[in-house]
């Protein structure tokens, strides 16, 4: 057992050199002034105090959490039905629907997102759709529904993917049993279905929310600039204003956030293991 223990240790130095140090220098210039050197060490607060007493911050901070519950809605509306689908189908017929979903992704997510704005261009195909029905003139892209639509359009297949491994690892005798027992499909679907795959989709939840809160190009390049949210604002701080303090302190809230995220998630996924969500 010790021999494969040692096998760890070069996860464990990569891990430590590429999460942990970073993660260590943004939480050290987080409370650094502007300026300072980590040899000449200031300790400061006014970042996270800039932040949270500024009104302007905290909008950005609202429109994105907001922006990520939206997306995760709209993929757990339209995710599970498929889900449920694909896992009701036979094993051949699993495969290539999981094929056609997984597809896409092998494609760069900038790519595929540079694609829908050729999509909802003036001149795209969308908006010839549109000028069919004598809805020419409305405008699609950098909008608010852009950027929703690039999000769900990214982040669905993680969801679908979630929920369908927890529904194809369902025992279905157990539906059989409960239309014996004279429940109707929408009791059943309450009472079985439901909880049994909510594993997944807590799962899916985590997985879509968490990189849809902190986006930054999908609506810095749908959005064109005027729906700026979180990721756009720390990725100005250190590319274009340069305050390398600042976006770090930003850096440093989202992540507590979506630590907090993540432990009430697992809550929620315990609590569902103890029994009680059957």
């Amino acid at each position: 057992m010790k021999r494969f223990q040692q096998l760890a240790w070069p996860y464990i130095v990569w891990a430590v050199m590429m999460l942990v140090l970073p993660m260590a220098l943004i939480a050290l210039y987080s409370v650094m002034n502007q300026g300072n050197s980590i040899i000449s060490f200031s300790f400061t607060l006014e970042h996270y105090a800039k932040f949270f007493t500024d009104p302007d911050f905290l909008l950005i901070l609202w429109r994105s959490i907001l922006i990520a519950v939206k997306t995760t809605v709209l993929c757990l509306l339209l995710g599970y039905p498929i889900a449920y689908y694909i896992a009701r189908s036979t094993e051949k017929v699993q495969n290539i629907l999981i094929l056609c979903i997984t597809l896409p992704m092998w494609i760069n997510m900038l790519v595929r997102t540079y694609a829908w704005i050729g999509l909802l261009s003036n001149g795209g195909i969308f908006q010839k759709i549109l000028g069919f029905f004598g809805l020419g003139n409305v405008e699609l892209l950098y909008t608010e529904g852009a950027v929703l639509l690039g999000m769900v359009y990214n982040f669905l297949p993680f969801m679908i993917l979630q929920i369908q491994t927890s529904l194809s690892k369902m025992d279905y005798s157990l539906i059989e049993a409960s239309a014996d027992l004279g429940a109707s499909p929408a009791q059943t679907f309450r009472r079985i279905t439901l909880p049994l795959s909510m594993p997944g989709v807590i799962n899916g939840i985590t997985l879509v929310f968490l990189p849809a809160v902190s986006s930054f190009f999908i609506p810095k390049l749908l959005g064109g600039g005027q729906y700026f949210l979180i990721g756009n604002m720390i990725e100005n701080q250190f590319i274009t204003v340069g305050e390398w303090n600042f976006g770090s302190a930003v850096s440093m809230i989202m992540a507590i956030i979506m630590m907090l995220l993540m432990m009430a998630v697992r809550k929620v996924e315990q609590h569902n293991q103890g029994g009680k969500g059957v």
